[in-house]
């Protein structure tokens, strides 16, 4: 594959605006231009964008819904309510459980996780993980990183009695869940200043929004998790802008100074140890160690591992991590070469404007790294699809430029149902509908 390297000329506004930077700051006209492709415009947000300081983070409350949930969840603690931490899967999801999860231990016993089963439950709010809440009294579900279209089961959760605060930063549907509050800055109600945060990201502000109500020290109880956060913004790709370049800074000190138990042997399984962690560490070493074990058996054993402080468990279900990881490498790459096979197999594939790959006994925990390798090789939109529950199910991701989530919002009458961002999305229709 070539490339073809797009470079856009300053315009003359931007080249004024360019050597007004570089006098202010005393730095070469090279870097003020890449400043100001950058949207960096002035010395103000050179001094934010140089210097990453927590007292720039937005006002936690400019998010929509968000005195909603901080009152149901004090209300909850207040009358020793349980509380359950429901969560995605992947790294996102499983980081955004831990965060929440570990802040509310600190001060509160009644709280629990859940993490659903990719190939029994599906991914979202499972009707099984709400029935879970039922049976065992838990009247109060902060669901992370999924629930942004679970319309019908917050009604089946309402039926039972059951409130919902949805912690969410995928594209919402035109109508949104009747939970208790929908925190999502992509709401078009939403006037929260910055609309690219991760899933643990929005759980973040939600626990940002609960200390400041309760007189909770911030330094002292909320800052030490930010480990969490930026492994969370690495792994899922979300811009390192604005908000999540604050968070991801302050979250990467925390990695390389003081990590918590089971992070510490992430990072000493990946031959890390003594190592400055980077962004880079965590996308191609880290992130791909929690996100095997979603894929290849149960993600609750990453959280159990990200949640512990004991050295002895955690080196153990680190290692077995670690090997979830081997397994899932052989199997990544065993699919990936036969879908280029099948793509290269068709003579019509050098003119297709995207990818769509389908076979039925594909392992389902892989196939979204499987889209990742095909849009990385052949820089086209790519679907990976196979067969779960009588349907085909599978992941898309897209390349700069392309909005995968709007293009499959467009083909949304041959679909069962779908979810996701820009640039990756997941997506379930019935096989004749390929």
């Amino acid at each position: 594959m070539t490339s073809k390297w797009i470079y856009n000329h300053l315009s003359k506004e931007q080249i004024d605006i360019q050597n007004k930077l570089s006098e202010a700051l005393n730095i070469s006209p090279v870097l003020s231009s890449l400043l100001v492709q950058r949207d960096i415009l002035t010395f103000e947000d050179a001094r934010r964008f140089f210097r990453p300081d927590l007292a720039d983070l937005h006002d936690p409350f400019l998010m929509a819904d968000m005195d909603k949930a901080v009152n149901r969840l004090t209300e909850a603690v207040r009358n020793n309510e349980k509380i359950l931490v429901y969560g995605d899967y992947d790294v996102d999801g499983t980081t955004s459980v831990s965060l929440v999860y570990k802040f509310i231990r600190k001060f509160y016993n009644n709280v629990f996780f859940y993490i659903p089963d990719r190939y029994k439950e599906g991914y979202g709010i499972s009707y099984q993980g709400i029935d879970y809440a039922i049976k065992n009294k838990m009247r109060l579900v902060i669901a992370l990183d999924c629930g942004i279209k679970a319309i019908e089961k917050i009604k089946y959760a309402k039926e039972h009695e059951v409130d919902f605060i949805i912690c969410d930063h995928h594209t919402p549907d035109i109508e949104l869940p009747g939970a208790i509050a929908v925190l999502d800055p992509k709401r078009s109600d939403c006037n929260y200043p910055y609309k690219e945060l991760s899933g643990c990201g929005v759980g973040f502000k939600l626990l940002q929004a609960f200390a400041q109500m309760n007189q909770i020290d911030f330094d002292a109880e909320l800052a030490p998790l930010l480990d969490l956060v930026a492994l969370s913004i690495a792994s899922d790709i979300v811009p390192i802008t604005g908000e999540n370049r604050i968070l991801a800074y302050y979250g990467l000190r925390q990695l390389n100074k003081r990590p918590s138990v089971g992070i510490k042997s992430i990072i000493d399984v990946c031959g890390l140890t003594d190592k400055e962690i980077t962004i880079s560490d965590i996308v191609f070493k880290i992130g791909p160690r929690i996100n095997a074990s979603g894929r290849m058996k149960l993600a609750t054993e990453a959280v159990e591992l990200m949640v512990s402080n004991d050295p002895g468990f955690a080196k153990q279900k680190s290692n077995k991590i670690n090997q979830y990881n081997n397994d899932r490498k052989d199997l990544d790459k065993n699919t990936t070469d036969e879908a280029i096979r099948i793509i290269d197999a068709d003579p019509a594939s050098a003119q297709k404007k995207s990818i769509v790959v389908f076979k039925s006994n594909w392992h389902k925990g892989v196939i979204g790294i499987v889209a990742s390798r095909l849009s990385e090789e052949f820089y086209k939109p790519s679907v990976v699809l196979s067969s779960s529950k009588g349907f085909a199910s599978g992941s898309a991701r897209s390349v700069p430029g392309f909005d995968i989530y709007s293009a499959i919002d467009s083909c949304r009458d041959l679909l069962e149902n779908f979810g996701g961002h820009r640039y990756a999305a997941g997506l379930t229709l019935k096989e004749e509908n390929i």
